[in-house]
């Protein structure tokens, strides 16, 4: 079979020691998906989407991730559980075998770069084992045009190598075979043992994260945004699976981007892709008809399952992963900002998926409060999601995104309320999960009626109507929405037993002040006073 390649002008593959390789370059969506499919490696839906199945790691493994902690990087990383050092030393080590693996063996190299907004480009070379990891790149950064691949120059490079596992693992400062390791002075991104696609993604944002803060002033985001008729930005910060992706691909308002975005000293929200990869659990056309429109070639599912007997996705059997998943380049929805930028925000919404049922569904939050969430990052999983999981557990990830945060979060917290202050923006903390009840007793809410509040948040009109605040949370709700049932606005309406509501309100805010107390010494009295009005120390004296 001939593979067309587009290569630029040097095409060395020496200077990263890999040798005798037979690299294909730059190839298309559709090329690549012959070669996988022709291969063994994915098969095709009935209308002709890649599926291809990610093996042992359906998702990333984030014990399994670390920072080469290093002159440049010693003094600015906020060393934890989610940034774990590790030795140059053993990064060498590692990257020595890794391209050793990679050499004498059938490989694709695929240029682009990540940043829509010209002066925050960062061009990405990506060498992969796969394919299909070469077709995922492909859809989630931005694409070159033909005139600037003769000369490309990458300025970081990710090297992916699912086939390759670490023999000894703690002999190089590892947890176990598998690892995705950045290196920030060599400017390398490094993934062994995992064909997860989102670890090379993950990787690549994770390096913007330091990157454009510390060298640039510019805040990175773990958000989606779109932008309005009237050029007014909303950015919708979230964890996975709150509805970033669903939320953010409005048919009235022009998409900037569904995941990772940076906000400029010059007052602008820029994409960092050129994609989407969004969760496609219980998928439907009714509920989200962009996304699911989207699925046609040029994308890729991860680790769905087909009907019996058919071509056609079981959207609802999570028998491989809870965690099944799309990607596609943007151009796949019909109303997009392109280039992929836009100006400053009018809106925040901060999305959490409460299991609890406890917080409302839409919330006005004041600067404490918006900073003291941002940091927080509150989600909760749902019984069933992972082994042992019986009930709703409280999740937090500091700046809906502490994975992928390599500073402390107060850094990020700190220029985010900059800029919100500077911009005037409204912040809201909205409620995507259960009202009635917690899981398993209530319901989740409907998702008209998110969209309804936050279009009537976006249109001004909640500025005017009254509020009342919540007497755990200290958080001020609407009494009245457009669209949206009155009793709703208020959770504690919902629940036939009021004093178990309250109860688990407070059991709910506990859980936020302990997770907070790891940055108490770094956050100002505004921000602590952002958050629940009852203190820990109040629940556990007192057992109110």
């Amino acid at each position: 079979m001939e593979i067309m390649s587009n290569p630029p002008k040097n095409t060395d593959l020496e200077k990263y020691g890999i040798r005798n390789a037979t690299a294909h370059w730059n190839l298309d969506a559709a090329t690549l998906q012959r070669i996988t499919v022709n291969k063994g490696m994915g098969t095709e839906t009935e209308n002709g989407t890649l599926c291809i199945n990610t093996g042992k790691f359906t998702g990333r493994s984030p014990k399994d991730r670390f920072l080469v902690k290093d002159a440049y990087t010693a003094d600015k990383i906020f060393w934890n559980r989610t940034n774990k050092p590790l030795d140059p030393d053993n990064f060498q080590k590692l990257y020595d075998e890794v391209v050793k693996y990679l050499s004498d063996k059938e490989i694709y190299v695929h240029d682009g770069y990540v940043g829509a907004a010209p002066k925050y480009r960062m061009n990405v070379r990506t060498i992969t084992e796969y394919p299909w990891s070469n077709y995922f790149v492909n859809s989630m950064f931005l694409r070159l045009e033909e005139e600037e691949i003769a000369d490309f120059n990458e300025d970081w490079l990710v090297l992916c190598a699912p086939g390759y596992e670490a023999p000894d693992p703690q002999a190089v400062g590892i947890r176990q075979g598998n690892f995705s390791i950045l290196d920030f002075t060599r400017k390398i991104a490094l993934v062994g043992g995992s064909a997860y696609a989102g670890e090379m993604k993950k990787g690549v944002f994770t390096a913007m994260n330091l990157v454009l803060p510390v060298e640039h002033n510019v805040l990175p985001m773990h958000c989606s945004a779109n932008v309005g008729e009237d050029g007014e930005t909303a950015i919708f910060f979230g964890l996975s699976g709150t509805g970033k992706t669903t939320l953010s691909a409005d048919p009235n308002r022009k998409l900037i981007g569904d995941d990772e975005h940076g906000w400029t000293a010059e007052n602008i929200i820029f994409n960092f892709e050129g994609g989407c990869y969004a969760k496609v659990v219980d998928l439907s056309e009714e509920n989200e008809p962009d996304i699911y429109r989207a699925i046609r070639p040029g994308a890729m599912l991860e680790n769905v399952v087909f009907k019996e007997g058919t071509k056609e996705v079981d959207y609802e059997d999570t028998s491989i992963t809870q965690n099944t998943r799309v990607s596609y380049p943007i151009h796949h929805i019909d109303n997009i900002v392109e280039p992929s930028y836009a100006g400053n925000p009018k809106n925040i919404f901060f999305l959490t998926c409460d299991a609890f049922g406890v917080l409302p569904p839409i919330s006005k939050l004041t600067p404490g409060q918006a900073a003291y969430h941002f940091i927080s990052g509150y989600t909760a999983k749902v019984a069933g999601t992972e082994a042992g999981v019986n009930e709703p557990v409280p999740s937090f990830s500091a700046c809906f995104g502490e994975p992928f945060m390599p500073l402390h979060p107060t850094v990020y917290a700190e220029m985010l309320s900059k800029k919100m202050t500077e911009a005037g923006v409204n912040v809201w903390l909205i409620n995507t999960g259960w009202s009635g009840g917690p899981y398993g007793v209530g319901s989740r809410i409907k998702l008209k009626y998110t969209r309804a509040m936050i279009s009537e948040a976006m249109n001004g009109k909640l500025d005017d109507v009254d509020y009342e605040q919540h007497p755990i949370f200290g958080l001020y709700m609407p009494k009245y929405c457009h669209g949206v049932p009155s009793e709703m606005l208020d959770p504690m309406n919902t629940w036939l037993q009021k004093g178990v509501y309250i109860s688990k309100s407070i059991q709910l805010a506990h859980s936020f002040h302990l997770n907070f107390d790891k940055f108490i010494n770094q956050a100002s009295d505004e921000i602590m006073h952002g958050g629940p009005l009852i203190d820990a120390h109040q629940i556990i004296d007192h057992n109110i």
